[in-house]
């Protein structure tokens, strides 16, 4: 081929290729969806439900469910399933069980699930929430707006449940329903549970300090190093435990009727002994037993309605009158320990409302429940070989409680009641 047609077909070549159409830019296509293997169904136990039913109701295999609840009965009653707890489901969308994970209480938590490499077997585990423990101080006052231990406690971002706490320390020395004026104030050093940044629960109050109707009451926790087991003392190393509880009812109530020889009676209109303490409180409050007893009785007694009536050592007698309904387990014989639920408030006998008529007796003789209890002797002190610890530890609380310290802490986290949370693995 000469030079000059080899450069003619050249030119060819090249004008040829420019006259076919040159690709574009890459198109753009839709993503190819692969369809998830597997289903997180996330609820709450519906009522009357049983592990089996629940696993059913949400179309596991059948084999997987005799499986599943096979695995749990090693760790776990499956009887014990209760209604309103979260849970976790994770299946395939041909109903293999890969997870259930179940919440069994604010600790701890159920895990069932598919053993690695033998995805058609299941294990079972319970196992302990991860949880953050904080210590948070709160200044709470009585005022109009905050009338009641449970509403200044409230104002201050914290719950009920630290009330009750309280109420639990102090029930020996303060009541509650009847003592606190405006102005009062509350300083409280506690152990605060988080989990996974929500509020859990409370742990141990460390330390208290209560200015209620013109008195300082004081409350340390200390751990006894012989025994391991924790009480409360006052500033002086002398327990806080009393004999008798200052009132049968935590909260709320008022005293609407007192101790008396000689009074009105609301219903007979004519003068007669009224030998204990009227309470009006809401139908259903929780009635305690002031002091650890044995039920004589737990029976209807005509005008005082339903009644529960204890012994106690040293010759004393409580009775508790008017009850809608009596505590688990109230029956003659019964030991009751101090702080048992007796009975609830309610209205039944000769009772124009809701109330809660409670009496104590002395060596067979009615005393006035009331001034009774205000007199009791304090109680007994922390041995002196562990004295000077107490009161190490003792000061290192007040200092933590003293008005600067807590002017200066940061506001405290609204902590509501403990919330049912989606389980965690």
């Amino acid at each position: 081929m000469s030079l000059k047609t080899g450069v003619v077909a050249g030119v060819g070549l090249l004008l040829a290729a420019c006259a076919q159409p040159q690709p574009g830019p890459p198109q753009a296509h839709p993503d190819v969806r692969l369809q998830a293997e597997t289903e997180t169904i996330e609820s709450l136990v519906p009522r009357n439900a049983t592990l089996d039913g629940l696993l059913r109701a949400q179309h596991v295999q059948q084999q997987f469910v005799a499986n599943a609840v096979d695995a749990a009965r090693i760790v776990f009653d499956p009887r014990q399933i209760r209604s309103g707890r979260q849970y976790r489901l994770v299946r395939s969308f041909d109903g293999l069980l890969r997870e259930f994970v179940y919440e069994i209480d604010a600790d701890r938590f159920l895990r069932v699930f598919a053993r690695e490499g033998h995805p058609d077997a299941l294990d079972a585990q319970v196992l302990p929430y991860a949880k953050q423990i904080d210590v948070k101080a709160i200044d709470a006052r009585i005022d109009r707006q905050s009338s009641s231990l449970i509403a200044a406690i409230e104002r201050t971002g914290e719950n009920i449940q630290l009330a009750l706490e309280l109420a639990d320390i102090f029930g020996g020395q303060i009541d509650f329903n009847t003592e606190l004026q405006p102005g009062d104030r509350f300083h409280v050093l506690f152990e605060k549970t988080m989990r996974d940044g929500q509020f859990s629960s409370y742990g141990a109050v460390i330390g208290a300090s209560l200015s209620v109707d013109g008195r300082t009451v004081q409350a340390f926790r200390w751990v006894d190093p012989a025994t391991g087991k924790g009480a409360y003392y006052d500033e002086n190393g002398r327990s806080l435990k009393r004999f008798f509880l200052k009132s049968p009812l935590k909260f709320e109530p008022r005293i609407t009727s007192r101790f008396s020889m000689r009074r009105l009676h609301p219903i007979d209109q004519v003068y007669k002994a009224h030998l204990g303490v009227d309470y009006a409180a809401p139908t259903g409050s929780s009635v305690v037993a002031v002091a650890a007893g044995t039920v004589v009785s737990a029976s209807y007694s005509g005008g005082g309605g339903n009644m529960v009536h204890l012994t106690h050592a040293g010759g004393f007698e409580t009775y508790y009158l008017h009850l809608s309904s009596f505590g688990p387990g109230v029956h003659a014989g019964a030991h009751i320990p101090q702080g048992a639920l007796v009975g609830r408030v309610g209205m039944t006998g000769s009772a124009t409302g809701p109330h809660l008529d409670y009496r104590l007796k002395r060596n067979g003789v009615f005393v006035n429940p009331v001034s009774f209890h205000a007199r009791q002797a304090p109680g007994d002190p922390i041995a002196p070989a562990q004295l000077a610890a107490f009161t190490t530890a003792r000061d290192t609380t007040l200092s933590r409680l003293s008005p600067t310290v807590l002017a200066s802490a940061a506001p405290a986290t609204p902590a509501t009641a403990p919330a049912v949370t989606a389980p965690q693995r």
